[in-house]
């Protein structure tokens, strides 16, 4: 209700701002009308109803940015609390029983691994919202190389493990032009973060089945580029740009119900970003799945 509320806000704020501008516009040319032999009043009046009218479009723009702010804002603040209290709810009830009830020791041992898993899952929203953080600074800690080619399948190895794929659901191929290690000079951490973000956000965005095909390559000595291909629910033209800025989540009916919190995909381009490089996505449209694209600078040392 909140959200359908705000939306009527920015229809109406949108409206209204139009709706003075074109006023604005109308009395300033009807009264160059009437005054157009005056040309000192004219050139004034011109001035004075540009003036009005830049000021009308720019406030309604503010308005509706700020109203769109809030509207994700809340929507961020709603996943996260869907993300903490699922997984302290399901907790609980597992002790509850376990406290209340004489269990086995298969099951006893069942639950333990249960709660561990929505421990994880806990600290995996807690580091996100921190890592989102950390990722507004622009200073990168002390830059080390890396082989990113043994980064990334670590990586990875590591998706496949968390979410329980096939190997024909996730595969990793690599490209080289000569035998040189994939090396980048960065933060290994932050790198690590930024691949898995990639994998998972992939893996979340394939509903109906997981086939992500992850491509490595050095299409020159200055560049390694890393794509991550998934035949997911794909995104609209007009909303890939956007889905790289904070707390924001495509709006199309067939991702509503995939939770998260709206700051994966931010956090990886604030890290290509600290680290020279830059991230982009491509897709053919809604349930055609998505490329997402990773350069960095390549290092030689």
């Amino acid at each position: 209700m909140r959200i359908t509320s705000r939306r009527k806000a920015i229809y109406f704020f949108l409206t209204f701002g139009v709706c003075l501008a074109a006023l604005a516009v109308a009395v300033g040319s009807g009264w160059i009308i009437l005054n157009w032999q005056q040309g000192v009043k004219v050139f004034l009046g011109i001035i004075f109803f540009s003036a009005i009218v830049t000021g009308l479009v720019l406030n309604t723009i503010f308005l509706v940015r700020e109203l769109r702010r809030n509207e994700q804002h809340d929507s961020f603040i709603n996943a996260v609390t869907h993300e903490l209290k699922t997984p302290i709810t399901s907790i609980r009830l597992y002790l509850q029983t376990l406290e209340q009830r004489e269990v086995g020791e298969a099951q006893r041992r069942e639950f333990y691994q249960l709660m561990l898993l929505d421990t994880d899952r806990l600290l995996g929203t807690v580091e996100q919202v921190l890592k989102a953080g950390e990722a507004g600074h622009k200073k990168t800690g002390q830059r080390l190389p890396v082989e990113f080619n043994g980064l990334v399948h670590e990586c990875v190895e590591l998706a496949r493990t968390r979410h329980h794929l096939r190997p024909e659901s996730l595969e990793y191929q690599e490209h080289f032009t000569n035998a040189d290690p994939a090396c980048v000079m960065g933060d290994p951490e932050e790198l690590r973060t930024a691949v898995s973000n990639l994998l998972d956000n992939a893996v979340k965005y394939s509903p109906d089945g997981v086939y992500i095909s992850v491509e490595l390559e050095s299409p020159d000595k200055e560049r390694i580029v890393l794509r991550v291909r998934d035949r997911g629910v794909g995104i609209p033209q007009q909303e890939l740009k956007r889905i790289f800025r904070r707390f924001y989540r495509v709006t199309q009916r067939s991702v509503s119900q995939v939770k998260g919190t709206g700051l994966g995909l931010f956090i990886v381009r604030a890290i290509a970003r600290k680290h020279g490089g830059r991230v982009f996505a491509q897709s053919e449209g809604a349930g055609k799945g998505t490329t997402v694209t990773l350069e960095l600078p390549r290092s030689l040392a």
